[in-house]
């Protein structure tokens, strides 16, 4: 299928709206996520061992707050590197990543996150570079000397390079982006980070702002004072729930008739994704996310509230479970305003909105017949069809909508009496080779055609109910 626009080859200039720039954004926020995800555990245990046992805690306790500073300085930025490193290079990337890791925490006063996510993939890279230089040239017989050697020889340059240059130079660009959010905090204009933060989020860019900027200086504030708003300026359940309650009084037809359930995942579950369709669908309602955002990022600064750690997912259970003593009020009210705001202006929007939203389904419908249509050109469709085993559903981090959606494909595949196919959920640029067909979110496909350029890709726009998800249980259906 065409993409709807493209950069020519004689454009000098990409502009942050053309489909291929937004799928390398993407793409950064995807690598960004992953290096994050799978730590989580580690920064949530050591945001309640800091809510539980600091002087400030629900139950101070001086012995085992002496755990807090060593894992936030040396524990957490560690996990980070290995896992970057690992994601580049394999395991001989990871143990560079966490040697070169280790010069930035010792050489530098501040917990090094950002730092991290820097050294540990360049150290991966540095050492797949040269894995690569050296393949085929290692006399037999000496390869595990040559392969130690190389790595604990580059480890150790990477280390000094870190201790002396690279730790300095992040710290100074932590210090910046700090001290100009800290002034944002200082005149009372942090709401105006809604103005970025909303639109950035329904155009899946949600992650490069949260795992690339706001939880690692969330992190650093957290260890000061045992909590840090930077965690809510982003993930607030509340805008998303105020959408959703809107389109489930004011929309139109599908849109009323999905909304519901949207909003129950999307609260509960912390699957803020499954509103952005919503919002692409009618523009005019980024007005009310803004709106909302702002009004409960006023609310979290007026109480002095914050969590302990990121929230992830941005469920409401998440945002109880991380919230420190003394904040429960201010979270709840920053919650609840940020609803009631965007429900009131959007509703007001949806009011206003005289269209017919047949027109909007009908696009869809449309755009769903065009993906099928590309995705016939290389074979018949009846071959194609019988051959389909292996379906794999895709996003940014292969964690949240993709999961709820391959599992409730399978859902449907069962009360079909379907057999035999294998529906899984990853990120990406994990899905298998094997993959028959992979499903994505229609603002990710070309991120997903870029990385799996010889496999038949759906795209889609809603989660629970999407015609071309209908069109392919029928295709298969009829195998």
């Amino acid at each position: 299928m065409a993409d709807s626009a493209h950069a020519t080859d004689n454009d000098n200039v990409v502009e942050m709206n053309t489909p291929s720039t937004r799928a390398r954004v993407q793409a950064f926020g995807g690598f960004l996520t992953n290096m994050v995800l799978p730590n989580i555990g580690a920064f949530i245990a050591w945001g309640l061992l800091t809510a539980l046992f600091i002087p400030s805690g629900w139950i101070p306790n001086e012995e085992l707050a002496q755990i807090v500073g060593p894992a936030i300085k040396y524990l957490l930025p560690l996990l980070l590197a290995i896992t970057g490193g690992r994601m580049v290079g394999g395991q001989r990337g990871a143990v560079m990543g966490a040697i070169g890791a280790i010069g930035l925490i010792v050489g530098s006063d501040i917990p090094m996150f950002l730092g991290a996510m820097v050294i540990g993939p360049l150290g991966g890279l540095v050492i797949k570079k040269f894995d690569k230089l050296i393949e085929n040239r290692i006399p037999a017989g000496f390869e595990m000397i040559v392969n130690n050697f190389s790595l604990g020889i580059l480890g150790f340059l990477l280390m000094i390079l870190s201790f002396y240059f690279i730790g300095p130079a992040i710290e100074s660009a932590n210090n910046l982006v700090t001290a100009a959010i800290e002034a944002l905090v200082a005149t009372g204009l942090l709401p105006l980070l809604s103005l970025i933060n909303e639109p950035a989020k329904v155009l899946f860019l949600n992650n490069v702002i949260d795992q690339g900027i706001y939880y690692p200086l969330g992190m650093q504030a957290a260890a000061e004072t045992g909590k840090s708003i930077y965690f809510t300026v982003a993930s607030n359940p509340g805008p998303g729930l105020g959408l959703l309650l809107a389109f489930t009084f004011f929309g139109k037809k599908t849109a009323r008739r999905t909304a519901p359930g949207a909003m129950i995942i999307h609260f509960f579950g912390g699957i803020h994704e499954l509103y952005f369709p919503y919002v692409l669908m009618k523009p005019l309602t980024i007005i009310g996310m803004i709106a909302g955002g702002a009004s409960g990022i006023a609310v979290f600064s007026l109480f002095d509230a914050g969590l302990v750690a990121g929230p992830s997912p941005g469920s409401i259970f998440a945002y109880l479970g991380l919230t420190p003593k003394g904040s429960f009020l201010g979270i709840i009210s920053g919650v609840l305003v940020a609803t009631v705001v965007t429900f009131l202006v959007t509703a007001f929007i949806l009011k206003l909105d005289k269209s017919s939203e047949d027109e909007d389904i009908s696009a869809s419908v449309e755009k769903s017949k065009a993906m099928k249509q590309a995705g016939k050109k290389s074979s018949t469709n009846r071959q194609k069809d019988q051959d389909i085993n292996t379906i794999s559903f895709v996003c940014d981090a292969g964690a949240g909508s993709s999961a709820m959606g391959a599992t409730t494909f399978r859902k449907k595949l069962q009360k079909n009496d379907i057999e035999g196919m294998e529906v899984k959920h990853y990120r990406i640029e994990d899905a298998p080779e094997h993959s028959d067909i992979i499903v994505v979110h229609e603002d990710l496909q070309e991120r997903a055609r870029k990385a799996h350029p010889d496999k038949e890709i759906i795209a889609i726009s809603n989660y629970l109910n999407d015609p071309a998800l209908e069109e392919l249980m029928d295709r298969l259906n009829k195998k």
